[in-house]
């Protein structure tokens, strides 16, 4: 039956859980989760966290990652593979510390997400070195790493243009 094919994806949608781990939905998308989920998690930056303070912006990063580490690991568990393509959240804050990093202004925004993606696709080390770590820390860290790259790049190149 036709309907049949849903039926992971209703799964994965029914579990609180997954639905964060899956980006809200955003990693199920059948090609490219990664880039989905950086388009949604950019998407929901620019419309609320972008105008936030430095430092409550932050301290929310760092509590996205840090709860991401946890996240990503029990989604990985609980789908049974190492680094499912679905799981997302990690691109989410990857994403939102590249956008974080660069002026608010949306030529350097839409580079950041696409520097961003980039780097998390050819993974240079040491993104590549943090890739292979096992759990939570290792799905989260390569896309945190990497959009801190994205973002101090581009920052510090909008210092001198």
């Amino acid at each position: 039956m036709a309907g049949d094919i849903f039926k992971p994806r209703r799964r994965l949608l029914a579990d609180p859980l997954l639905l964060v781990a899956c980006g809200f939905g955003s990693g199920l998308a059948p090609l490219a989760p990664g880039t989905f989920g950086s388009l949604a998690a950019a998407a929901l930056y620019l419309l609320l966290l972008e105008d936030l303070p430095a430092m409550l912006l932050w301290s929310g990063l760092a509590v996205a990652l840090l709860l991401g580490i946890l996240l990503c690991d029990r989604a990985a568990t609980r789908l049974g593979e190492e680094d499912p393509a679905c799981i997302v959240w990690d691109e989410w804050v990857g994403c939102w510390m590249a956008l974080a990093l660069v002026p608010n202004d949306w030529q350097w925004q839409l580079t950041a997400i696409m520097l961003f993606r980039l780097l998390d696709i050819l993974k240079p080390w040491p993104i590549s070195y943090l890739d292979r770590m096992h759990g939570g820390v290792g799905i989260m860290l390569d896309d945190v790493l990497a959009g801190l790259f994205a973002g101090g790049l581009l920052s510090t190149l909008a210092l001198f243009i």
